[in-house]
């Protein structure tokens, strides 16, 4: 047995010892332990008694019995394979839970470098993020946006909510579209045919509840204003719209595109309470990086992820070095089979990482 495995047995025999003598523990604290380990447990000693199986199957294999010899070969790779399918089954109960993965999100696009093309990407791009989330049967809904005049999107703030009974949620799918999108194509307003190279930002943050994270409103300094259109004039007169200040941080955020003031200010405080909680925790990840986590899907916001290469229709995603075809139909939100890729690299690095 991997010494993972056993170490873990090891712990679970020594809580129900230490449960057992009811001498100065904290009870509840083992006993929430040892419920955790309990499923896990159970898969271990099931795979003790394969392994012990599979041992004295092999013993078999020295008779002189033609018939029995191959008996025991056939019954040999019937417990090899349940034993790797077991294996692996106890892996990944034992990999660290991402505890942010059943949350909706807030999606963050933001036009970078490449002037009005990047801004046209990054309309596309949330296009083509929202057909994604809708195929998945979740919500789009835009918080806030500011068009460019080429009539893309300079930024583009929007919600994705799914449903806490599916089995796939939003925070869990979109999580590795955080980092720098760049695209390479030739835009409509080139003559010459030369291939152009702009670049997206993208942030996915979890929608966090006043429960999940408070923010004292001593640190906050709400606005009422007016709403604004294109190019900035008033669309109205009433002092709907919200900005947040997170004085602490200077974190600002602001809604404009709900129909009264409690509405926006309902979303903006969304947003802020997102931004304030990411940004504190990329602090602590910067001092501590936990080894059993992923470098996939990190959130860096700098780093460039994934590039859309429309003249040799190829989108690479560099965290994995891979390549995917069919870029017109990534575009129309098929990214199944990216997002596919990483959680399985994602999951190859974890249980990597828990064999260490």
């Amino acid at each position: 047995m991997e010494t993972g495995f056993q170490k873990i047995l090891d712990e679970y025999n020594k809580l129900t010892a230490d449960m057992s003598s009811g001498g100065g523990f904290d009870m509840a604290k083992l006993g929430k332990r040892q419920s955790e380990l309990a499923p896990v447990v159970e898969m271990i000693r099931d795979l003790e008694k394969l392994e012990k199986e599979l041992e004295d199957n092999k013993k078999l294999l020295n008779d002189d019995n033609a018939e029995m010899k191959s008996m025991a070969l056939d019954e040999g790779r019937r417990l090899e394979a349940e034993i790797l399918v077991l294996q692996s089954r106890i892996e990944e109960a034992l990999l660290p839970k991402d505890h942010n993965d059943d949350k909706n999100v807030i999606v963050e696009i933001r036009a970078g470098a490449g002037g009005d093309e990047a801004t046209l990407f990054a309309s596309e791009m949330f296009r083509a993020l929202g057909k994604f989330a809708e195929e998945l049967g979740f919500k789009p809904h835009i918080v806030s946006s500011s068009r460019s005049d080429a009539g893309g999107f300079k930024e583009v703030i929007f919600e994705i909510h799914g449903r806490q009974s599916a089995e796939k949620h939003p925070y869990q799918m979109f999580k590795y579209e955080s980092g720098v999108h760049r695209v390479q194509r030739v835009p409509d307003t080139e003559k010459s045919g030369r291939v152009h190279t702009s670049t997206i930002t993208v942030a996915v943050l979890p929608i966090l509840e006043e429960k999940d994270y408070a923010i004292a409103d001593k640190d906050l300094k709400i606005e009422a204003t007016t709403s604004s259109g294109h190019g900035g004039q008033s669309v109205n007169t009433t002092y709907s719209a919200v900005r947040i200040l997170h004085i602490p941080t200077g974190i600002t955020a602001q809604c404009q595109d709900e129909r009264s003031f409690t509405q926006n200010k309902a979303k903006a405080m969304e947003v802020i309470r997102a931004r304030v909680a990411a940004h504190y925790e990329e602090i602590e990840t910067k001092k501590v990086r936990d080894l059993t986590k992923s470098q996939i899907g990190t959130g860096d916001r700098s780093e460039k992820i994934r590039t859309y290469n429309f003249p040799q229709d190829r989108v690479t995603d560099h965290r994995i070095n891979q390549n995917f075809n069919q870029i017109n139909l990534i575009m129309e939100g098929k990214f199944s089979d990216i997002v596919d890729a990483l959680q399985r690299a994602d999951l190859q690095i974890k249980k990597e990482a828990l064999k260490k």
